[in-house]
């Protein structure tokens, strides 16, 4: 059946007992593709008949269906031309795992961060109606999503304005719990029964002449939805119907036939079951939310890697930690695994917080625990804390609070690509006054800089990177380090190499390189990029004459063009660093070649400097 597909308009031709035949070919192809290449294998895994239904009941690309997150779009991604591409999908070259606005007519909004498509759907219906244009809009939001602020201020907004939209809320039990069952059923057929509708839109109509009408409408429309989640979405200007089995193809093509007739904004909530199809993401779907190439039979991961990594190395240290300090608290945004916090959360329930899918809160509701005399530790993917710059600026930097960042997934990412890479945080974080960001290059100095920044009391940010170490890692006690002191780890006579982060390890490489050349170079790991050591950097200067900096941040507002500001005028430089552009996804070590930050890339930047001087 899949073969047959190649558009929407193929989708329409089958016979919708045919559907669910069509709805296990793509499951089982989400299953074997992302068995090589990895991906968001759970989340898309539960929305295959949603998908299915959506492109079945609206005529995509000129209705618009928008994906909330992006990692539920794999089956929309196959239906809408690209089951070939599929096949590459996250690889150089290849697809993108998110909706990309760039690579289909159908992906009509681009989204790889949560709780946006509410809003960017109230956008395209304010379009819409002020082209006195006629097309249907749909926001898929779920998997966590309605755990964001900004889900509820689309939603608060697109009540008032009354546009015709419809939101499905994908519920799979991640944030709303609720019932499949015969009263569910109920409801729902009894609310997209259009006789029904329009019986309300009359009872509305008389009773909106008298005095304490749209009082006495709202308690006539609570009569039907008060055994149901929908009280809230009616309250705030939404119609809201279900809840419908998602996945159940029939049952969802006949409502959302009936919803299509009915004006304004719409609500329909479907309950999904994430991992659908397959046995190991069904029974660990957060293992499966988004997973390395795995072993088919069992489950297990295929990748060649390390066995460790700074994830690993964060849980046990902060535990250490609170075990020594009971003011030590963690939070989380709905990142609980993905951070290293599950151990924690089982040893100190009472110290541990997961707020959702919420950075802004999460920020300041690490304030509020530290201007209370807690140490509040926030673990927050780089990517992710771009959400929250006020917060840090105005609730926890201007306060002078001292709540430490565990700064995740800082620098190249690879597979998930410009919505997540970790390339701007050095930018945006040294430009706050008065906090001190630190990196580690390795996950020892990662321990000890988290030790310390329990005793520095000021705002602080530790940025550390994604992927496995190599090597094993023998534990050691925990060693203060003064903040903005940096660490001359190699001395050479001819350059200065100085890198902060996992680019001290390329820097030693090229150093070797270089020595086999008769060329002596200096690495320094700078640890902070604020404050910057200036001492040691001067030394260094005046000792080699010639300094390369390295580091894994866009060049624009990064160490480079720091330390570029503070040394003398006519010292011979250059910056290694992420180009001033989105970087696109792939293997990490292969983008890193790429981009020219690759040990052999900082050896020929030196050869070239030392030309020159």
């Amino acid at each position: 059946m899949i073969e047959r597909i190649n558009g929407p308009e193929d989708l329409k031709k089958l016979k919708t007992e045919e559907l669910n035949v069509l709805a296990q070919e793509i499951r089982d192809y989400i299953i074997r593709t992302t068995s090589k290449t990895g991906g968001h294998l759970a989340p898309s895994l539960g929305v295959v008949e949603l998908s299915i239904a959506l492109h079945y009941m609206y005529n995509s690309p000129g209705d618009k269906i928008i994906w909330d997150v992006g990692h539920q779009s794999y089956a929309h991604k196959i239906i809408t031309g690209r089951k070939k591409e599929f096949s590459a999908l996250r690889t150089r070259g290849g697809i993108s795992g998110f909706p990309k606005r760039s690579e289909s007519p159908h992906d009509c909004f681009g989204t790889g961060h949560s709780s946006t498509s509410i809003s960017a759907a109230l956008g395209f219906a304010c379009a819409r109606d002020l082209k006195e244009e006629d097309y249907d809009i749909v926001a898929v939001i779920g998997d966590g999503s309605m755990t964001g602020g900004m889900a509820f201020e689309g939603l608060n907004n697109a009540g008032h304005l009354k546009k015709d939209m419809l939101v499905i809320l994908n519920d799979n039990k991640m944030f709303i719990s609720g019932k499949v069952g015969a009263l569910g059923e109920y409801l729902t057929r009894i609310m997209t029964f259009e006789p029904f509708q329009k019986m309300e839109n009359r009872v509305g109509k008389i009773l909106n002449k008298y005095p304490r009408g749209k009082h006495l409408m709202r308690i006539a429309k609570r009569s039907k939805v008060i055994l149901t989640p929908g009280m809230l979405f009616e309250e705030i200007g939404f119609d809201y119907f279900g809840p419908v089995d998602g996945h159940d193809i029939n049952k969802m093509l006949d409502t959302l036939g009936k919803i299509r007739k009915i004006k304004g904004p719409k609500l329909l909530h479907v309950l999904t079951k994430k991992g659908k199809g397959y046995k190991p993401a069904e029974e660990n779907p957060e293992s499966f939310h988004g997973t390395s190439p795995f072993d088919l039979k069992t489950g297990n991961s295929t990748k060649n890697e390390g066995s460790l990594n700074y994830q690993d190395v964060f849980e046990k240290a902060i535990t250490e930690l609170a075990e020594e300090d009971k003011d030590v608290v963690a939070i989380t945004a709905a990142m609980k695994s993905g951070t290293g916090l599950n151990n924690f959360s089982r040893c100190f329930p009472e110290r541990f917080f997961d707020v959702g899918i919420a950075e802004q809160h999460a920020v300041t509701f690490a304030a509020g625990l530290a201007a209370e005399g807690r140490k509040p530790v926030c673990a927050i993917y780089s990517t992710f804390l771009q959400r929250a710059y006020d917060q840090i600026i105005h609730d926890v930097a201007l306060q002078k609070l001292p709540v430490i960042f565990a700064v995740d997934r800082a620098g190249i990412v690879g597979e998930d690509g410009p919505t997540h890479h970790g390339a701007f945080d050095l930018s945006f974080l040294c430009a706050v006054p008065g906090i001190v960001v630190a990196a580690p290059s390795d996950v020892q100095e990662m321990r000890d800089m988290l030790y310390s920044a329990l005793r520095w009391e000021k705002p602080t940010a530790i940025r550390y990177p994604r992927g496995k170490i190599e090597g094993d890692f023998e534990k050691q006690e925990f060693n203060y380090i003064e903040s903005g002191k940096a660490k001359v780890i190699r001395e050479g006579s001819d350059i200065t190499i100085a890198a902060l982060g996992n680019t001290v390890g390329a820097a030693l490489n090229a150093a070797d390189l270089l020595e086999k050349e008769k060329i002596k170079a200096s690495v320094v790991n700078l640890r902070f990029a604020k404050p910057i050591d200036e001492k040691v950097i001067a030394k260094q200067i005046e000792k080699t004459g010639a300094l390369i900096t390295v580091e894994e941040n866009v060049i624009n507002g990064g160490i480079g063009q720091r330390i570029a500001g503070i040394i003398p005028q006519n010292t011979p430089m250059r910056i290694m660093s992420l180009p001033d552009r989105f970087i696109t996804y792939g293997n990490a070590e292969e983008l890193r070649k790429e981009l020219g930050i690759s040990p052999p890339d900082i050896c020929r930047k030196a050869k070239e400097l030392l030309n020159q001087k």
